[in-house]
C-alpha cells in the first residue's frame, strides 16, 4: 500500500495490520501485542519490508501500529518521517532511519500528531518542516515538528470540496510552488495556500466538465518538471489525468462499474490567470500512477478502466503504460508503450514490471556513464558544478541536460513529494575519447528545491545516466 525508495537504493515497503498475518515471519521472535488491534491481538508476521535493489534481497520490518492509508515524505537529512494511519495508528508519527547494516528498523513517536489523521497528505517545506493537510474528516492541516503558535489550522476549502458519503477530498493532490507556497487540489478545485500566513492567495478554476480527481475518485497527478532559469521567471505546471464520474463510488458501491475518465487536464500554476487546458489520454483510467521520468517524460501506468477507487470497487485493469511527453502539441503528447510483463502472476496479487525503452540495449551508445559520482555527493544552491561523463557513440551537445529526481512517497495513486528539476543553461565541451564535461547550475533556492537528496541524471537524446544520489544542503 505504501512504498518509499531511501538514499541507500532500499525501497520500505508497508501495509496495513488489521487484516491477520502476513506471509513473513518477524526476525527473532518479535512480536506485536496490540489490545487495540481489531483482528489479531499477537501477531508475529512482519507488515513491513526494506527492499535491497542492487541484492534483490528484503529483510522483515517491526511496524507497531496501523499504517493503513496513512502518508509520509523524506527530510532532509534523508529519514522517511511517515504519519497517520488508522485506529491506533491515526495519530502516530513513525521514523525510518536508512543505515548500512542489516538492523534499522521503525521508530513510532506515541501523539505524535495532534489530529487523527487517515487518508492525509504530506508534504516537506522549505524550512525542513512536513506540512500534513487533511485525512478524513479533518477539514485543518498541521506540521512536523508540531507549530510553537498552534497545533490545527482549519482550511475551510476541505470543508467545500467535502461530497458527504463519497467524500472526494481525501489524498489531496499537494505540491510546493516555485514561490514558496502551497498548490492544492482537491475533488475538481484547487487553491494556493500561503501557510505561513494560514491565507489563500489564489484560487483557481474548477476542472472543466466538474467531474471529482481525487480519492476515491482517483486519479493522479505531477508536478511537472521545473526548468531552473537563472534570471527569468520559473513557470509551475499541473497534470492532472483520470480518475472515475461524479456519483461512481455510490454506483459501484451498488454494482454498476461505469467507465473511467480519459481525459488530463494541465494547468500554469505561476500564470496571473491560469486555467485548465484539457486534453485526451489512449485509455480511460482511475487508480492509475503517474511517475516522472529522468529525461522528463511522465509514465502513466497500472489502474483500471471503470469502477473507482477503495474496497475491491474497481474493474477491467488497464495494462498499457503510457508516456506523456509535456513539452509536445497538444494532440501528440500522448504514446502508448507495451504492456507490463507478469513476474509469477499465479494469484492476483503479482508483482510486475515495467522497463522505459530508453533502457533497452539499442541505446547503449546514447547512455551516458557519470565518472567519479562519489564527487557530486555535496551540493549547495546557486553554484556552478561540473559534471564528467562518458558516452561511446555520436554526441548531439544540444541534446544534453542534467535533471535531479526527489524520492517520492507513494500511496493511493499519488506520489507525494514528487519533483524533477532540470539545471539548466548547460554548457557542453568534449575532452576527447568519448569524455565530456556538462557545467550547470543548481537550484537557485529552496522554493524550488527544498534540501535533501536527490538522484542527479545526465540526459542524453532522451536516454538518461544511471542516477547517483546527491544532497542539496
Amino acid at each position: 500500500m505504501h512504498m518509499q525508495l531511501l538514499r541507500n537504493d532500499r525501497v520500505v515497503i508497508f501495509d496495513r495490520t488489521d487484516f491477520g498475518k502476513s506471509n513473513l515471519s518477524l526476525p527473532n521472535g518479535k512480536c506485536r501485542n496490540d489490545p487495540t488491534e481489531a483482528v489479531l491481538k499477537i501477531d508475529c508476521s512482519a507488515h513491513s519490508v526494506e527492499y535491497d535493489v542492487p541484492s534483490n534481497k528484503f529483510r522483515a520490518l517491526m511496524v507497531q501500529t496501523d499504517v493503513w492509508c496513512s502518508s509520509g515524505a523524506v527530510t532532509s537529512d534523508g529519514n522517511l518521517v511517515q504519519a497517520g494511519g488508522f485506529n491506533d495508528g491515526e495519530r502516530r508519527v513513525r521514523i525510518f532511519s536508512p543505515c548500512s547494516s542489516r538492523v534499522c528498523d521503525w521508530q513510532e513517536i506515541p501523539n505524535g500528531l495532534t489530529a487523527r489523521r487517515w487518508y492525509a497528505t504530506s508534504h516537506i517545506l522549505p524550512d525542513g518542516r512536513q506540512i500534513i493537510v487533511g485525512g478524513r474528516r479533518q477539514f485543518n492541516y498541521e506540521f512536523i515538528p508540531k507549530s510553537a503558535a498552534a497545533n490545527t489550522f482549519y482550511l475551510p476549502f476541505l470543508l467545500e470540496t467535502n461530497d458527504f458519503g463519497a467524500e472526494n477530498n481525501l489524498y489531496p493532490f499537494v505540491f510546493l510552488n516555485v514561490d514558496g507556497n502551497l498548490f492544492i487540489f482537491a475533488n475538481n478545485r484547487a487553491i494556493l495556500l500561503d501557510y505561513v500566513k494560514h491565507k489563500v492567495v489564489k484560487t483557481y478554476p474548477e476542472i472543466p466538465g466538474g467531474d471529482p480527481r481525487s480519492y476515491p475518485s482517483t486519479g493522479s497527478a505531477a508536478l511537472l518538471p521545473l526548468k531552473n532559469l537563472k534570471t527569468t521567471a520559473i513557470q509551475a505546471e499541473v497534470l492532472i489525468c483520470g480518475g472515475s464520474p461524479k456519483g461512481s463510488f455510490f454506483l459501484a458501491s451498488r454494482g454498476n462499474f461505469i467507465r473511467a475518465l480519459n481525459t488530463c487536464a494541465r494547468i500554469a500554476i505561476t500564470d496571473p490567470n491560469p486555467q485548465w487546458m484539457m486534453d485526451t489520454m489512449p485509455f480511460a483510467r482511475v487508480m492509475g500512477d503517474m511517475i516522472l521520468l529522468p529525461n522528463g517524460n511522465v509514465l502513466l501506468i497500472n489502474g483500471a478502466s471503470s469502477g473507482t477507487a477503495g474496497w475491491e470497487m474497481g474493474r477491467n485493469p488497464v495494462l498499457s503504460p503510457v508516456l506523456y511527453q509535456p513539452d509536445n502539441k497538444i494532440g501528440s503528447r500522448f504514446k502508448t508503450q507495451n504492456r507490463q510483463q507478469f513476474l509469477g502472476c499465479t494469484t492476483p496479487r503479482r508483482l510486475e514490471a515495467f522497463s522505459p525503452a530508453y533502457l533497452n540495449a539499442e541505446f547503449n551508445s546514447l547512455r551516458p556513464k557519470i565518472v567519479d559520482p562519489k564527487s557530486m555527493s555535496g551540493l549547495t544552491y546557486k553554484k556552478e558544478i561540473t559534471v564528467h561523463v562518458v558516452i561511446t557513440g555520436e554526441v548531439a551537445e544540444s541534446s544534453v541536460s542534467v535533471t535531479m529526481v526527489a524520492p517520492t512517497f507513494n500511496t493511493h495513486s499519488f506520489s507525494m513529494n514528487q519533483r524533477l528539476l532540470v539545471l539548466c543553461d548547460e554548457k557542453v565541451t568534449a575532452l576527447g575519447n568519448s569524455a565530456y564535461t556538462i557545467e550547470v547550475t543548481t537550484p537557485r533556492s529552496r522554493n524550488l528545491a527544498p534540501a535533501g537528496f536527490y538522484l542527479l541524471f545526465v540526459v542524453h537524446q532522451g536516454v538518461p545516466s544511471q542516477g547517483i544520489w546527491v544532497k542539496l544542503q
